[in-house]
Order: structure tokens, then C-alpha cells, then sequence
């Protein structure tokens, strides 16, 4: 049985997606047991709207919420009743194999430090997440855990994004880039021109240098590495541009007659394109390196993004993703 926690309380959307999601995803995944943190009577008042195995589900009541805009270290430290830190506390006894939450940035980042703990020899947990790209979905971090980093931190997020992509993903030998302002060896601040020297040295990563932003939705690298800073400024342009796109097709097919038209018939082959760019399969952000499994979601997650989630912590449990990580590090 793989149990996890879901944390009803933080996302934009309320504790109703989450519910959703979670009897959803009760419904595909037979071997599993959901916790659900937060405020019991609204959740068991959701929960009474649809039918499902009682004996998977367990709500745990919390007395507390994190604010967005509380300082996360003080909120994780004082606030013990509330749905992230019971929830990761679950982890940490190993009463459940990992945790989503659509919650707090800052606060998913202070409690999986200094609740569930990060594995031994891991410098740096970086956030990661998976990006549509042409081909295969590439895996980008750090998404903006870790903003100034050492070289050697980066060596081990690519070693980190290896292992997820080969026992997620079943990509053998997945392909790693730094990314980069250019290809040229020359090119590059101080951090990054390191980071190429150590990452060509080491003989375990399948390194192929440098990419530039431009390449990445063209599926050019299975793993890409960059710092906090760098990797969050290329999902949210990601997500921004592609959202902006889909907006501009969706208004030039319905701008004219003739252009309804013309979008019925490739309405189908569209779809199944769109379908690649569509983030809400893709699951969440799992943060790599910690001796249990924590998993942001966006913050108007919708009860989609919750499934996949709840998908993707069952093929990272099933695939033994974390001890294999921890047993890379602690043999390293």
C-alpha cells in the first residue's frame, strides 16, 4: 500500500479540487491510501459528494493555516497544527510515502529541509519539474529552490535529474545540459564555467554541454540543470509564452467564419497536439535529494494536476526514486 498526504489547505482553488482529485485518483490507483490534512468538517462535507473506498481515506483535522505571505521558516516552525507540517511530519515518521501540496513555495521548501530532511551527502534539494517539449518531456531544475549555489551542486542535480528520468521516465542514458547564455566555452559567468569543467569529468553523467533556452522545447536534452535563479525564470517564461500562444490560436480560430471552419476540420489533429504542451499531466515538482517524497503543485492547481500528481508519487514510490538517490549519495 503507498500512502500519501494530500494538503487540502493553500492552493487558490479551496480544498474542493483537491477532494476531487483525490477520490479521482483513488479510482486509478488501487494500491493506495490518501491522508487528507485540513479542516475535517469541510472536507468530510466534500467528500459525502462522491462514492469511494472509506477505508482509503483518512482526514486529519488541522487547526492552523500557512499564509502566503508569512515569513516560512517562522510559519513552519510555529505553526505545528497546520495541514503542511502535520502532513509532512506523516512523512518524516513514515506514515506516509510522500506529500502534495499546492501551498506555499517557501514554506514546501523550509518544511522539506527541516522536517523530512534532506538524504546524506545531498549539498542542495533542488525543485523539479518536467517541460513539454517536441519530442520527450525534458527535466528542468533547479526550478527555484536554490538561487546562489556552488559547482559541485550543480554535478549533483545532474545526477539527481539522471536518476529520475531513467527510473520515471525509462530513459536510458538520459542526455544532460547546463544551460547557458551560448554554447561557446568561452561564454558564461564563473558558476556555470565550473560547473562545465566538473560535469565533463564526471564519467557516471551522460553530459553533453552547454544549451541555450531556445533549444530546450525542442526536446535537445532529456535532464537540463541550471541554479534556482536561472530555472525559475525559464518555467515561468515556459508557461507564460505557452499560455499566451494557445490564447492567440484559440482567437484567430474563432476571429472569422471561415476560420471556425478551418478549425473544425483540424480540430482533432490540434487536439492531440495541444495535448503535448498541456502542463496538467505532467505532474508536480518533486523536491529531489530529501529522505522522503514532497511535491509542489501550482498554486491554482485544478483537481487534473492533482491526479497526475498523485500518479506521478506512485511511479516515484513504485520506482524506488529516493533510495536511489540516497544510495547514489551515500556510496558517493
Amino acid at each position: 500500500m503507498i500512502n500519501i498526504v494530500i494538503d487540502t489547505i493553500g492552493g487558490d482553488n479551496g480544498a474542493s479540487v483537491c477532494v476531487k482529485g483525490a477520490v479521482e485518483g483513488l479510482k486509478q490507483n488501487r494500491n493506495l491510501k490518501l491522508f487528507l490534512t485540513g479542516h475535517k468538517n469541510e472536507i468530510d462535507e466534500l467528500l459525502s459528494e462522491y462514492e469511494y473506498d472509506v477505508s482509503k481515506v483518512e482526514v486529519i483535522d488541522c487547526q492552523e493555516e500557512i499564509d502566503l505571505n508569512e515569513p516560512p521558516v517562522r510559519a513552519v516552525r510555529e505553526k505545528k497544527d497546520s495541514s503542511l507540517v502535520v502532513g509532512l511530519n506523516l512523512v518524516k515518521d513514515g506514515k506516509a510515502d510522500a506529500i502534495i501540496s499546492a501551498g506555499s513555495t517557501g514554506a514546501i521548501l523550509a518544511g522539506g529541509q527541516f522536517i523530512v530532511g534532506r538524504a546524506k551527502g545531498v549539498k542542495r534539494t533542488p525543485l523539479a519539474h518536467l517541460l513539454p517539449t517536441a519530442t520527450e518531456p525534458s527535466l528542468l531544475l533547479d526550478c527555484g529552490a536554490n538561487v546562489d549555489i556552488k559547482p559541485e551542486v550543480l554535478v549533483q542535480f545532474a545526477q539527481m535529474g539522471s536518476i529520475y528520468m531513467e527510473s520515471v521516465c525509462g530513459i536510458e542514458n538520459p542526455k544532460v545540459a547546463l544551460a547557458n547564455i551560448g554554447l561557446e566555452e568561452e561564454k558564461g559567468n564563473s558558476l556555470v564555467k565550473s560547473a562545465n569543467k566538473m560535469l565533463k569529468e564526471n564519467e557516471s553523467i551522460n553530459y553533453k554541454g552547454y544549451i541555450e533556452a531556445r533549444a530546450i522545447p525542442y526536446g535537445k536534452a532529456d535532464v537540463v540543470v541550471a541554479d534556482g535563479f536561472v530555472g525559475n525564470t525559464i518555467i515561468k517564461l515556459y508557461e507564460g509564452l505557452s499560455k499566451m500562444i494557445l490564447k492567440e490560436i484559440k482567437g484567430a480560430f474563432l476571429s472569422s467564419f471561415s476560420s471556425k471552419v478551418g478549425a473544425l476540420m483540424v480540430k482533432k489533429s490540434m487536439k492531440k497536439t495541444l495535448k503535448k504542451f498541456d502542463a496538467s499531466d505532467k505532474g508536480g515538482a518533486p523536491l529531489l535529494g530529501l529522505k522522503g517524497l514532497v511535491v509542489k503543485i501550482h498554486g491554482n492547481s485544478k483537481e487534473d494536476e492533482v491526479i497526475s500528481a498523485i500518479a506521478q508519487c506512485v511511479s516515484f514510490v513504485e520506482n524506488d526514486v529516493n533510495g536511489k538517490i540516497i544510495r547514489g549519495f551515500e556510496d558517493a
